[in-house]
This record gives C-alpha cells, structure tokens and sequence, in this order.
C-alpha cells in the first residue's frame, strides 16, 4: 500500500515539474509580434513627409510584405487593409521591385467589389533592401470619362450620318426628278423634315455641351420657380396646341432655387416637350411645383405629368441615358434624339438635385426635378445689400 501511494506521490510531482518546465519555456520564449518587434523596421521621416504631402495613395511595405505605413487615400480606395496590401497583383509588383532593386511601372485594372473595376497607375520603388514603396494614382474617374467620351463621339456619328445621309440621297432624287413638280415638293418636304432633326440635334449638343462645361453652383443667382415653369410651358404651347395637347400649370408659388435659371427652364420644358410628344390627341400635361421634405432638408420638387402611351419598366433604367429612345419609330418621326433627358438629368445633378420618374404603359408618366429651396435668412439680404453699399463706397473714396 505504502509502495502504492509513493508511485503515486511520484507521478504526480513528476507532471507537476513537467508542466512547470514547459510554461517556464514559454514565458522565455518570443512571441511572433515580439520577434517581429525585435526586426521592427522604422520608415525614415522623410519618406512619412513625403507621404503626408502626396494626393495619390501611398504605401510603405516592410520586408516582409507588412503594411508599415499607408496614406488615407491608399485605405479609402481598398488598397490597404489593417496591414496587408490587398491586390496580389500589387503585392507581385511589390516582391518584383524588392528582388530586382528596379522600379516597376504598370497600369493596373482591380476589382473594387461586384463588378466594379477600379483604375490605377502604379509605381513601385525600392528604398533600401527592406523597404518598398507604392505610389499609386487613382485613375478610375478619367477612364470611366474617357469611355463616356468615345461613346458619345460615336453616338453623335452615327445620329449625324442619318439625316445627313437621307439629306444627300433627296437632293440626288430632287434632281434627277427636276421636270416632275409633285415629286419635288414631296421630295423637299423631306429634306426640309430632315434638316429641322439636324439642327434640333446640333442644337441639344450644344446645350449639353453648354450644362457640362458650366457650374452653376460656383456663382448662383435667385431663380423663381414661377417663371422656370412659366417659361417652359410657353417655349412648348404651340406644339401643345398643334397637337391639341391641354396644357396645365399647378404650383406653389413663391418657391426659389439656387442656380442657373436658363438651364432650369431647359430641363424643364424638355420634360413638357417630352410630355407632348408621347400624348396623344386629347390629352393632358400638367406642370407643377410644390415644397417637399426629405429627412431634414427643405425641397422644390418640379413635376411634370401626362396621359400619354407610358413607359415599359424595362426601359426606366435606361431613358436618361444619352441617345436612349423608348420609341425609336416616334422620336425619329417628331425629330427626337435622345438627348432631352441626358441634359435634364445633368442639370438637376449640377444644382445639388437629383430626377425622378414614375410611368405605367397606357397610363402616363411622371417626371420631376427635385432641388434644394433657397430659405431667405430675415435681415441676410438686407445686410448683404448694405455691405455691397458701404465696400462700393470705400472704392470711390480710394479713387
């Protein structure tokens, strides 16, 4: 029993030393993130300086393959997560420069998440033989803008060489039928048909054109919603009565904006213009205003409605697309070109708004302009007048 009760004894004190033995090791022993402080490599206040003052995204790579140091714009663009590049492309790039001591140049195409495809120009540098720095340039905006731009080259191409082309083809045929009177004035009537699409068509370039190139947010003006609406009912009444299309004005009055009132009036009498064209005899427009509220902020909603053929709900994701036509057989016949509402959508982005569009098929359609209301501050604008008195008084002093 004795012998017993000594084995015993003896085994369990020789686990206790074994434990001991082993937790004593592991206390003595490094952790990964202590061996990695021990080599921790510093970036040269140098290189941070010249980081904090770059636009494009920055990152330093430590040796090995760790994130030292990133800029905001390398985080912001998904270049950089905790402390790992995320691109295997740009990591490849990284190991490549860091072996071969060279600079590696390159134009990368990353995926952002879904199907978004971002756009970079990449410079990856040694700076010594532990650290590499990547300089990349977000260049996602210029190529998507680039791509716009060949797209719309094309469009405009080929809607030009239509009327163009059928203009060509009626002045052959009006001469060889020159001693056929009847057959030239129809002949006429056609080309003079396709001339007004032509010039229609160069005219709404040029207001595209127009609303890209000028920010109307960089020196607003006070805009009447009253004579917005008034004057893009007028600009449309004689082709609302050509087509007996009833004409109907509904607003708030009173409501102002911030902006550009030729391009407000623009944008919506291509919606009124739009209305007419897909109505049918008989029917009715409606353009109207009214105050809305979304979360805290105060709107102008500007609406314009028809009774007209509608819109199938496969279509409403494209219509404001340049040169997108719901009825191509339509637009062509009254001279549309798919641009009206490009421009509309443009305009409304560029005063701080943003366009909407409800439509069922043979019911009618209704679109609208939704902008910020100007909110007169009491006594703001009689302050700002007197400070435009007393400064114009300070300058003919001077003089």
């Amino acid at each position: 029993m004795d012998l017993l009760l000594a084995a015993v004894l003896g085994a369990v004190l020789g686990a206790t030393v074994a434990v001991w033995v082993v937790l004593s090791r592991a206390r003595t022993r490094p952790t990964v993130q202590e061996r990695l402080n021990v080599t921790e490599v510093q970036v040269p206040d140098g290189v941070s300086q010249m980081l904090g003052v770059l636009r494009s995204a920055g990152v330093v790579v430590g040796p090995h393959d760790e994130v030292l140091q990133a800029t905001d714009q390398a985080r912001g663009v998904g270049l950089v997560r905790g402390t790992r590049v995320v691109h295997r492309e740009m990591l490849e790039l990284v190991r490549e420069a860091r072996r071969t001591g060279q600079v590696q140049s390159v134009d990368l195409e990353l995926v952002r998440g879904g199907d978004q495809q971002s756009h970079f120009s990449v410079r990856v540098a040694p700076l010594s033989e532990e650290l590499v720095v990547i300089l990349a340039e977000d260049r996602t905006t210029a190529v998507r803008l680039e791509a716009i731009r060949r797209d719309f080259v094309t469009n405009v191409s080929h809607e030009l060489k239509t009327p163009i082309g059928a203009i060509s083809l009626l002045s052959e045929a009006v001469t060889e039928a020159a001693e056929e009177p009847g057959t030239v004035r129809s002949f006429a009537a056609r080309m003079q048909h396709e001339s007004n699409r032509l010039a229609g068509l160069v005219a709404q370039i040029i207001q595209l054109s127009g609303v890209q190139g000028d920010d109307p947010l960089l020196a607003p003006k006070r805009v009447s919603v009253d004579e917005v609406l008034a004057e893009a009912v007028d600009v449309c009444r004689v082709d609302a009565v050509d087509r007996q299309i009833e004409l109907v004005v509904a607003r708030d009055e009173g409501l102002v904006v911030m902006g550009d009132e030729a391009q407000l009036a623009m944008a919506v009498s291509n919606l009124v213009r739009n209305a007419v064209l897909y109505s049918e005899p008989g029917g009715r427009v409606t353009v109207s205003s009214r105050r809305t509220v979304r979360g805290e902020d105060q709107l102008v909603e500007m609406r314009v409605s028809d009774t007209g053929i509608g819109i199938a709900a496969a279509d409403l994701e494209r219509i404001f697309e340049r040169f997108y036509r719901v009825d191509y057989a339509r637009s062509r016949a009254n001279g549309g070109n798919g641009l009206g509402l490009s421009i509309v959508k443009h305009v409304a982005a560029a005063h701080g708004g943003d366009v909407g569009v409800w439509s069922k098929v043979g019911q009618g359609s209704t679109f609208s302009i939704t902008l910020p209301e100007h909110v007169e501050v009491p006594g703001h604008a009689g302050a700002a007048q007197r400070d435009a008195a007393e400064l114009h008084e300070e300058q003919e002093q001077e003089r």
